[in-house]
């Protein structure tokens, strides 16, 4: 992909294609479904681009933990009543280091009647998908690939090629989007510098069926190898996240399936019982990022395409959900008050609300990685008493819980 600065003058004629949209959002996972979704009823008109077919981009085999407040997002898009019945709302957090110093995570530390939810990715972005297709004021270009972007003045031009077309599509939007993940080239291209780094682990993903239920217990399981987070699914089965440094985690790609089954039972201490497998294994690295900046001159970054944090305690996709909530709230606030929606001083209001929002969380999971991910003996002593105080006093429980649930900091309004 490459990308022009912006020009001052109108761009030339060309002969290809062209279209008119306000917001084109490139990227259409369920960060990118989620921004579309939440602008369905603005009066704008938003184009979708995105280079897998629809039931395709939904078949990925992964599940997410949901936060509450992502629960409260997709209930005000009015996906939610989709979406509930077919995942999974946990009631209790299991907390520990190793198989011994347990604390246990419950609603009553909240002041809620549960603590969070985990659903599978087809069974979410389906359901954005459904609602996205009953809206007039969205359209798709799926498959497309985004080949180049050119920024003017009052408006970019997003050069796709697209399957329906035998040659270039332009689409003139308003407002280009980038939702297109941790590598994304359209950040990229706009030369958009990031912090951070890679960590010295990779994480093995599997789902596994249990012997004995979950009982919609969510468990952290904290290694000085790396954490290992067990999320309950509906039918018996739990999302298996095992982290590790790189090597071992290959190593555990590898392994026997026997033997596999067989260290995962001794790591949830048989708790679950006797364990099988219900889909292959992936491995994957993970990194910490932050982007300098999530907006310019007629571009905003939104979820992995802005940043990426550690998977310990499943925060990643809910703050590209957070994200997509808030900078819905922008965009249409901008709109109804006859403002320019790609103007980069209209932009900022965003960042300034979501970067250090999610700097917190990037914090955050780092510590806990660090913390944990070692059996030097001080840091060992000092965690356990963390542990100890989270047991002993209520009111450690609750400020966590409110982190992690993303019940603190200012919430997005959806109409």
């Amino acid at each position: 992909m490459t990308i022009a600065a912006p020009l001052t003058a109108q761009p030339t004629i060309h002969p290809h294609p062209t279209y008119k949209t306000d917001i084109a959002i490139v990227g259409a996972g369920i960060v990118g479904a989620t921004l579309a979704c939440a602008l369905k009823d603005s009066g704008l008109n938003i184009t979708l681009i995105e280079t897998q077919p629809q039931e395709k981009a939904a078949s990925k085999r992964q599940a997410y933990a949901l936060t509450l407040m992502s629960g409260k997002i997709f209930e005000r898009l009015g996906v939610w009543q989709e979406i509930l019945p077919q995942i999974v709302t946990f009631n209790q957090i299991q907390i520990s280091d190793a198989n011994r110093w347990v604390v246990n995570l419950t609603p009553n530390d909240l002041g809620m009647d549960r603590l969070g939810y985990v659903g599978e990715h087809r069974v979410i972005l389906t359901a954005l998908q459904r609602q996205i297709n009953q809206s007039n004021q969205i359209q798709w270009v799926c498959p497309g690939q985004v080949q180049e972007i050119r920024y003017f003045d009052n408006f970019a031009q997003v050069w796709v090629n697209s399957a329906e077309h035998s040659e270039p599509v332009v689409i003139e939007s308003r407002l280009v989007v980038a939702t297109d993940g941790a590598k994304s080239p359209i950040r990229q291209a706009a030369e958009i510098s990031t912090q951070g780094w890679r960590y010295w682990q990779s994480c093995v993903a599997t789902t596994i069926k249990t012997e004995k239920p979950h009982n919609n217990v969510a468990f952290e399981r904290f290694w000085y190898t790396g954490p290992m987070g067990v999320l309950p699914l509906p039918g018996n089965r739990v999302q298996v996240v095992w982290t590790a440094p790189h090597e071992q985690a290959e190593a555990l790609q590898q392994l026997d399936e026997a033997e596999f089954l067989r260290l995962l039972e001794y790591r949830t201490d048989g708790i679950l019982g006797r364990l099988e497998f219900d889909g292959p294994r992936f491995v994957f690295p993970v990194k910490l990022m932050q982007c300098d900046r999530y907006v310019g001159h007629r571009l905003a970054l939104a979820g992995d395409a802005a940043h990426c944090c550690h998977p310990v305690g499943g925060q990643g996709l809910n703050l590209g959900i957070r994200d997509a909530a808030a900078l819905a709230e922008i965009i249409k606030n901008s709109h109804t008050q006859n403002k320019d929606i790609g103007n980069l001083e209209n932009l900022k209001p965003y960042q300034q609300w979501r970067k250090p929002q999610n700097w917190m969380i990037l914090g955050f999971t780092d510590f806990l990685d660090r913390t944990f991910s070692t059996d030097w003996f001080p840091v060992v002593w000092t965690r356990r008493l963390g542990l100890l105080f989270l047991q002993k006093f209520r009111i450690g429980r609750t400020l966590s819980l409110r982190l992690m649930t993303g019940l603190m900091g200012r919430a997005p309004e959806i109409d």
